[in-house]
């Protein structure tokens, strides 16, 4: 018995395609209206862009212009947390961070002495690269129990866009923090 190609084979289709444009055009907009119905799915603990489920102890993953700022103007960076949040502070740092503040170099060895602190905590990285800006994006993502602390421009328009993800970051010489529904220490504007 001889095998047949079925109708269904791409062989197939795309030559009928190539036949037949007005064939082609309705299944373009047949695939345009399934994007259109694919409507990413939010957790039930948003409330608009504010994130119900953030309590103390807060989670804050933090960035490496972050802990060069809180240097810069010397401020101790857990006591400042924790009097921006009124409540306990964890604050983690990524390997990717921990990386990236490495390839800068000797001017910046009292940050790394710093991030390298026990009050810490650390969280391993599984991805190839050491991009920090991606790697926080990415377990902020999946995970929408931390604040991030940053003062990076891209990375904070990058986050905003992430909904339920709290924002922290230093202005005029103090923490200030963005998206959180009790936020003591947010600035009044």
């Amino acid at each position: 018995m001889k095998k047949m190609i079925s109708e269904k084979d791409p062989r197939v289709v795309q030559k009928r395609l190539e036949k037949n444009p007005k064939l082609k055009h309705q299944l373009e907009q047949k695939k345009k209206k399934e994007e259109l119905r694919n409507v990413p799915q939010y957790s039930s603990a948003l409330f608009f862009q504010y994130n119900t489920q953030l309590g103390p102890p807060f989670h804050v993953i933090i960035d490496t212009n972050f802990v060069n700022f809180s240097i810069k103007y010397k401020m101790d960076i857990i006591q400042s947390m924790m009097d921006c949040l009124y409540g306990k502070c964890i604050p983690y740092i990524t390997d990717c961070v921990l990386a990236e503040m490495e390839k800068l170099g000797r001017k910046y060895r009292i940050a790394l002495r710093i991030m390298k602190d026990p009050r810490y905590e650390r969280l391993p990285c599984m991805h190839k690269g050491t991009y920090a800006d991606d790697c926080i994006a990415q377990r902020v993502t999946q995970h929408k129990c931390y604040i991030v602390a940053t003062n990076d421009k891209d990375l904070k328009r990058r986050i905003r866009k992430i909904p339920g993800v709290p924002i922290m970051y230093i202005k005029q010489h103090r923490y200030t923090i963005e998206r959180m529904p009790d936020a003591y220490g947010a600035p009044r504007e």
